[in-house]
């Protein structure tokens, strides 16, 4: 099988992308920039909004069940990154409380991008293709230099998301 390009929707993301630095703002009131968020660990991405009631509680669930097989392979070297699709409803309280929700542990952290910057974050998840609903259920993998090496399926199980992770290691 070819290796996948950049705008394939899952699997590897050859080349890799730079995360850019786009502004966010955390949960904890933080103001870094999206490239430095990522950079020095794996890290896994899911994109979100503290609002929905459909796939975002299931995405929620996956990032607890994912943490928790992190701790039981004492894996803490791997971060968790929840990024808010909605920038304007989702401040610091909002994002705290989804973590709060799903029990979230000091490695696994929630932030909104500046509303200026949501269709530069959009393009680097999507790999500029035309995105229709961009209420996605993947997990998007970067690897310690901050770029975007892996797309998960839909919905993935933990354990898919899990093996991305060993795969780039």
């Amino acid at each position: 099988m070819p290796p996948a390009r950049a705008n394939d929707s899952t699997g590897p993301v050859m080349p890799a992308v730079a995360a850019p630095a786009l502004p966010l703002r955390r949960h904890d009131g933080a103001a870094p920039m999206l490239a430095a968020q990522l950079r020095g660990s794996l890290t896994a991405v899911q994109l979100m909004f503290t609002g929905c009631s459909t796939v975002c509680p299931i995405q929620g669930a996956l990032f607890s069940t994912l943490q928790a097989a992190l701790l039981t392979e004492r894996n803490a070297a791997v971060r968790l990154l929840s990024l808010s699709i909605d920038p304007l409803a989702d401040d610091p309280a909002a994002l705290s409380a989804w973590l709060r929700r799903f029990g979230a542990r000091p490695t696994w952290s929630a932030a909104a991008p500046a509303p200026e910057a949501l269709e530069s974050m959009f393009r680097l998840f999507t790999g500029g293709a035309a995105a229709g609903d961009r209420h996605t259920g993947q997990v998007y993998l970067f690897d310690r230099r901050a770029r975007l090496v892996w797309r998960t399926s839909e919905l993935p199980p933990a354990e898919e998301v899990m093996a991305g992770l060993r795969q780039i290691g």
